[in-house]
């Protein structure tokens, strides 16, 4: 381990900056949850309208004990190939929306802090940071097709025991209104953790194509469960490689801010050589 990542309360020099973080924009992530949040209703809508219908035309053979299950398969199946694909042609675009949209406002904030900070400079969209929009959209545009594959997966797994075990349409119903929101539970968790993860990631290659390379690890607070080690490195100012990372005892690897699930820290970048 360099002998930065063992530095702790180190004291600021006097011939440094420490700046402000770039924190992730709250309005984009809720932006975000908020498209997926539409895509998902209206899948829930069609499943819940056309499973209601199918049940209802077997509700006599439901009666005489007399499974409707092929025909109720048949409904999964068209539903599920339909919603699949409506997912994969939106997914494209709204990940590239989003990556977009924090590319543009962490950089807008990066600079605005570095000009705050004595630095004027211009970025442009560079290889490396093509680079690393282009694994953004990919992470998202995965993460968004995987939403309607569990949900699908899941409702057609408590129509076929609905019928097995007689239950009627109310609580087939019922149970179908929970498992929406637990997918809206879901889009909305995606649409935060990744927000975190693509701010994180952008600023550190802006930040190293500044030449800054230190930073010190700040510790949200936001989490329920916060993890110890980061509030620990938090207190106590810990510095560290924006190339290389912390290195978190708790998962024995060099991390960046925000790019454990759920974590919302965030570094605050250290400008060397002002006098």
């Amino acid at each position: 381990m360099s002998s930065l990542q063992s530095r702790k309360r180190a004291p600021r020099s006097k011939t440094e900056k420490v700046l402000r973080p770039v924190r992730p924009n709250v309005g984009i992530a809720e932006a975000y949850r908020k498209k997926l949040d539409r895509l998902v209703e209206a899948m829930h809508v069609s499943v819940m309208y056309w499973v209601k219908a199918s049940y209802r035309a077997n509700e006599p053979r439901v009666a005489m004990d007399e499974t409707p299950a092929d025909v109720l398969r048949r409904t999964m199946k068209q539903l599920s190939a339909q919603w699949l694909k409506k997912f994969d042609t939106a997914a494209e675009n709204l990940a590239a929306y989003f990556a977009q949209s924090v590319e543009k406002r962490s950089t807008a904030a990066l600079k605005k802090i570095l000009r705050d900070g004595g630095m004027s400079v211009e970025f442009k969209m560079t290889p490396v940071m093509r680079d690393v929009v282009d694994a953004t959209v990919h992470q998202n545009v995965a993460l968004i097709k995987s939403i309607p594959a569990q949900y699908l997966d899941q409702v057609e797994g408590m129509v076929m025991r609905s019928v097995q075990t007689g239950r009627d349409l109310g609580q087939l119903a019922s149970d179908l209104e929970t498992r929406l929101g637990v997918t809206k539970r879901r889009a909305a968790f995606i649409s935060l953790d990744q927000n975190n993860k693509a701010t994180a990631a952008f600023n550190r290659v802006r930040l190293q194509e500044v030449g800054i390379d230190e930073a010190i690890w700040t510790h949200s607070g936001a989490a329920r469960e916060p993890r110890h080690t980061h509030l620990k490195a938090g207190r106590e100012k810990t510095r560290y490689q924006v190339s290389k990372g912390w290195y978190d005892p708790a998962v024995k690897q060099f991390i960046q801010p925000g790019e454990l699930i759920n974590c919302r820290c965030v570094g605050r970048p250290v400008i060397k050589g002002f006098s």
